[in-house]
């Protein structure tokens, strides 16, 4: 696998990028440099380990997670430096993350059953869950993925009643897109699920 530098482009860059990737051995590549169309993965929302079942209440809107790119996009990110970033080839998102991550948090919060109606911005809620994906990437040279993000719970007119920071890390011992995608998986749903036990007593 093959990555890109954050800086920008130079003519011979796919093939600087493909001498780097012989050396380490990630399989990533400048979209620029790769031909095939790649294979689309999905996230899981979190079905279980939640804390015993609470009376609901409440109402909170999900709304679709903020992000910069290039994690605001359909692509999976691979960190192969403390500066440089690179984007996984052969393999992205079926929707763009922070739309694939609303509908899976949503769903979590759904299977928790632990506040009493959950619905999309725009319907009748009491609160409103804002976040921002700060960290959703496979770190080449640790083996491992990680997922951060920051949420805040928003009440009535625009009063923030919370706000706390969740991550979580899974390893991923091969550098394959479905790999990957399984420990993103993994770390995403902890982080599901720390937010749900987070909010609900707060609603």
């Amino acid at each position: 696998m093959t990555f890109t530098r954050s800086e920008a482009r130079r003519p011979t860059v796919c093939a600087r990028l493909a001498r780097l990737a012989a050396l380490v051995s990630v399989g990533v590549l400048p979209a620029a440099c790769a031909s095939a169309p790649p294979a689309t993965f999905n996230l899981d929302s979190a079905a279980s380990g939640f804390s015993a079942k609470q009376a609901r209440r409440g109402q909170i809107a999900i709304a679709a997670p903020t992000a910069l790119p290039p994690v605001d996009s359909n692509r999976i990110v691979v960190r192969v430096g403390e500066d440089q970033i690179a984007l996984l080839t052969g393999a992205a998102w079926a929707d763009q993350l922070p739309a694939l991550l609303q509908a899976k948090l949503i769903a979590t919060f759904q299977n928790a059953s632990l506040i009493r109606a959950v619905v999309a911005p725009g319907m009748s809620a009491d609160y409103e869950l804002r976040s921002q994906i700060r960290r959703f990437e496979y770190v080449a040279g640790r083996g491992a993925v990680f997922v951060e993000i920051s949420a805040q719970i928003v009440g009535g007119a625009g009063r923030i009643v919370a706000g706390k920071i969740f991550s979580a890390t899974a390893p991923a011992p091969a550098n394959d897109g479905a790999t990957i995608v399984a420990a993103l998986n993994a770390a995403t749903a902890e982080v599901m699920r720390q937010i749900v036990r987070w909010t609900a007593p707060q609603i």
